[in-house]
């Protein structure tokens, strides 16, 4: 059991028969009252996004996420399909459940796929990636000192902020949380 005066953003629980994750959480002292949690909860199946407060003392279930580490295959029209490696148990997932959390992620790369109680309800992707830029405009030599950016193409499609200085057929590093540029891959 987790008291409420406990929460730390990530901590999954069961709350009235629903599983929710805690994406913001803080601790309230009015000068008058009792303290209270106000927080901002995240279904894990549906998604939705809730405000609550709790008192200190309300006490819930930790919900048992699984995390099973799965090869994402390939995508067949909305159908995306993973293997996990250990059983080569095969897993179809429609689009809605995805989202956009592949756009960084290639054929044949491992991502974590979590469920709760058996039924799945995302992907994690790796938290970096290294792709290469299939499009981008040419960039001027030198014209490097204001930090400025310019739109890319990777190839799974997604697009990026990348320097002036980076080329078609570089590999790039990319946070797939934030989509954002880290640098040049190395090699």
């Amino acid at each position: 059991m987790v008291s409420a005066g406990d929460f730390r953003n990530g901590i999954t629980l069961e709350i009235e028969g629903a599983v929710y994750q805690i994406i913001e959480f803080q601790h309230v002292k009015p000068g008058k009252g009792a303290a209270f949690v106000r927080t901002k909860i995240k279904n894990v199946m549906s998604g939705a996004v809730v405000e609550r407060t709790f008192r200190p003392t309300e006490k819930f279930p930790a919900a048992r996420i699984d995390k099973i580490e799965m090869q994402y295959l390939y995508a067949d029209g909305d159908m995306y399909n993973f293997m996990n490696t250990e059983t080569y148990d095969q897993v179809s997932l429609n689009a809605d459940m995805v989202g956009d959390t592949l756009k960084f992620v290639k054929e044949n790369e491992m991502v974590k796929v979590l469920s709760y109680n058996g039924q799945i309800f995302s992907i994690e992707p790796p938290m970096f990636v290294e792709l290469e830029v299939t499009e981008t405009e040419p960039g001027f030599a030198g014209n490097t000192a204001t930090g400025a950016q310019k739109p890319a193409t990777v190839e799974t499609g997604a697009q990026i902020s990348v320097p002036l200085f980076i080329t078609i057929g570089e590999k790039v590093k990319i946070d797939t949380r934030t989509g954002e540029y880290l640098g040049r891959a190395n090699g």
